[in-house]
């Protein structure tokens, strides 16, 4: 079999800009890489064969690897790991919990974890927003979402950290390790629930439990385990890697900044321009069923294709200019920053909502700032800050 070469290196060090600059000339050029890190994987780069891969699961599988590089070392955890029919019982369930009025209900909740954290970042005139905001306020969020005690969400929240950590630093056995220590904490809830059970209209734990496929069958122990602990795990990464994006942003425009200080109407707009140009997700994967032909490269049955979010949502043959922030972008909604097809992710409308409560805040309480310090970036499969320390120049 011959050996293919490399088309890019998804190892290579990255700054707040690099990658975007490589992605555009690998859309330009190489449209359908390969490279031989983790085992081999190829990535796909422009729009529109990011999307038809996402959205059509016959042809490609998420049930073999979902993720590049591969970090699923611990059982499998629906809904992500499953395809349709498999995995509608489970998205049934998550779609219900997360639907909009239950979404709505939250805001005051997120709104104080929002103003509180921020409280504490403008007392001290400033600080690194992904330790002290950014990592924090998911935990607090799914806390409620989950209903659970406030020592056992602080548990996820720190565990969830250092899985996270892990994860960049391709640690496979803390990874391991900080997955078991989810899963515990996910059975126990289960455990819980099965002896006190909640309103399953309010509870995603109890609905699970309750659940029926298609048969009519509970939905089996294991697979109920798996996905709450992929629950406790997605639910936290994506905010987290995110909400430095947008202030790096702002720092950089601090006319936007005033501009949305002026025009909070804007802000639900701006969230979205934001997630198209930051998109926290870079490495999904599916796995074809036979052999595909994508731009003329031959990719064989079981070879693992990352579909790149972040790389298709600044195609400019869907989105023009697009390396620039435009307010009410035409085709805004078009963005793939929560996927595309059944895997669509089913918490967006949660996601939106911390995002743009944490944006109103900001707008709303910080003045002035700037950046204090370099920029600490994520590594695959996310893209994103891990560190963004800000001065308040202003009265906040």
């Amino acid at each position: 079999m011959a050996i293919r070469a490399d088309d890019f290196d998804p190892t290579e060090p990255e700054d707040f800009d690099t990658a975007h600059r490589r992605y555009r000339e690998l859309r330009q050029h190489c449209p359908v890489a390969y490279s031989s890190r983790w085992g081999g994987f190829w990535a796909l780069f422009r729009y529109e064969d990011v999307a038809r891969v996402a959205s059509d699961y016959r042809t490609f599988t998420t049930t073999v690897q979902n993720v590049v590089p591969p970090v699923a070392f611990t059982g499998r955890r629906p809904p992500l790991h499953l395809d349709p029919p498999e995995h509608t019982a489970y998205r049934r369930v998550i779609d219900r919990a997360l639907r909009p009025e239950r979404v709505k209900a939250m805001e005051p909740l997120i709104r104080q974890a929002v103003g509180e954290l921020l409280s504490s970042l403008r007392e001290q005139r400033g600080g690194d927003v992904t330790g002290a905001v950014a990592q924090r306020l998911p935990g607090r969020v799914l806390g409620r979402f989950f209903q659970l005690p406030v020592d056992a969400a602080r548990e996820v929240e720190e565990t969830t950290r250092v899985y996270q950590r892990a994860v960049q630093a391709a640690d496979d056995d803390q990874v391991r390790r900080s997955s078991l220590a989810l899963y515990a904490i996910a059975r126990a809830l289960l455990h819980q629930r099965r002896e006190f059970p909640l309103d399953p209209e309010e509870d995603v734990v109890t609905a699970l439990l309750q659940a029926r496929d298609q048969a009519g069958d509970a939905l089996p122990e294991n697979m109920v385990l798996g996905t709450v602990r992929q629950l406790l795990v997605t639910g936290m990464i994506a905010p987290s890697v995110f909400i430095g994006s947008l202030v790096v942003h702002l720092a950089r425009e601090p006319e936007l900044h005033s501009w949305l200080q002026r025009c909070p109407e804007e802000i639900p707009d701006a969230v979205e321009e934001f997630l198209r140009l930051y998109t926290p997700y870079r490495g999904f994967a599916r796995t074809p069923r036979r052999p595909v032909e994508l731009c003329g490269r031959q990719i064989r049955e079981g070879e693992p294709v990352a579909i790149v979010f972040m790389s298709a949502n600044r195609d400019d043959a869907v989105f023009p200019e697009p390396d620039r922030f435009v307010i009410r972008r035409r085709n805004i909604h078009e963005h793939l920053a929560f996927g595309r097809g059944p895997h669509h992710c089913p918490g967006a409308g949660l996601a939106r909502a911390m995002l743009r409560i944490f944006l109103e805040e900001w707008t709303g309480t910080v003045g002035a700032f700037e950046l204090a310090g370099p920029v600490q970036m994520t590594a695959w499969p996310e893209w994103g800050t891990t560190s963004v320390p800000v001065r308040f120049l202003g009265r906040s």
